[in-house]
């Protein structure tokens, strides 16, 4: 059995995965591989240098310290160059750089302890491609490049924009990677809001990720043939801003419990500790 876990995109909603991943560890779930777009990318890269308890840690400390400002510095000259056509993204991308290169512990993709993959968008073509070599922080950045947002990552000489345009969860990567068993978290998107949101770039967040986060059922679906698809549950209602930051620890905290209420209910069989594989009642769902 080849166990892959695969990490959506949803942008501050990634404080999710946390307390997922906090689970996922808790139950001694340790993948082969792992998979991510966007926010997924990142807390991908990170957890796969440590999937342990304190590697779980060091990324819930990462989620609660971060601010807005340090992943979308937004200044008005960047907002109005884009707005006339002289620029095409309203931020810069330089604070989230500095995040992966302050936090990441491998230069290259293919030096991750835990082999990581990540997916990003072909703008050019439309297709979304996996990397699982070169520059890790490329890949992330690219992964992570919401379009008009952030600027597109160029590559190989080739632009790419945020994968989860095309592939917010990329299970079917999983599955063409050889994995067989495969646990999806899907940050999920903000529900419940009392009223849309108020900034152009707010805006912008959340219409992108309530379109994105369309094909997963559909993938699912598809897949069921060829291997066991287990989906955590996503949080709902949110009611958390795209771009505020402050509540990560809410987050973090409520997906934990939610996680470990799924697991309870769903009927986990650790392993017995000769290295036969752990599993749910249900295969797939």
């Amino acid at each position: 059995m080849t166990t892959a876990v695969v990490l959506s995109g949803g942008g501050n909603l990634g404080a999710v995965h946390v307390g997922m991943l906090r689970a996922l560890v808790d139950h001694d779930v340790r993948p082969d591989l792992i998979v991510g777009t966007s926010v997924g990318a990142l807390n991908g890269a990170y957890i796969a240098n440590d999937w342990s308890a304190a590697g779980v840690a060091g990324l819930d400390a990462i989620w609660t310290s971060l601010r807005r400002q340090e992943i979308f510095p937004t200044k008005l000259l960047g907002g109005f160059l884009g707005f006339i056509g002289k620029s095409n993204h309203l931020v810069s991308n330089a604070g989230l750089r500095r995040l992966l290169r302050r936090e990441l512990e491998f230069d290259d993709l293919e030096n991750a302890p835990i082999p990581l993959h990540v997916v990003a968008t072909n703008l050019l073509t439309g297709i979304d491609r996996r990397f699982s070599t070169g520059s890790s922080v490329d890949a992330i950045l690219a992964s992570a490049a919401i379009p008009a947002v952030f600027p597109p990552v160029m590559i190989d000489g080739v632009p790419f924009i945020d994968g989860g345009v095309v592939n917010n969860t990329p299970i079917s990567h999983a599955a063409e990677l050889g994995a067989t068993d495969v646990w999806v978290l899907p940050a999920g998107v903000a529900c419940g809001l009392d009223e849309p949101p108020t900034s152009a770039l707010a805006m912008a967040l959340q219409a992108l990720s309530v379109l994105i986060n369309r094909r997963l059922q559909r993938d699912i679906s598809a897949l069921e043939p060829v291997c066991a698809v287990r989906v955590m549950p996503p949080l709902c209602p949110v009611t958390v801003a795209s771009t505020d930051f402050s509540r990560a620890r809410e987050l973090i905290d409520r997906s934990y419990v939610s996680s470990m209420q799924w697991f309870a209910h769903e009927g986990w069989q650790p392993s017995d500790g000769d290295g036969a594989a752990a599993t749910l009642d249900h295969a797939h769902f």
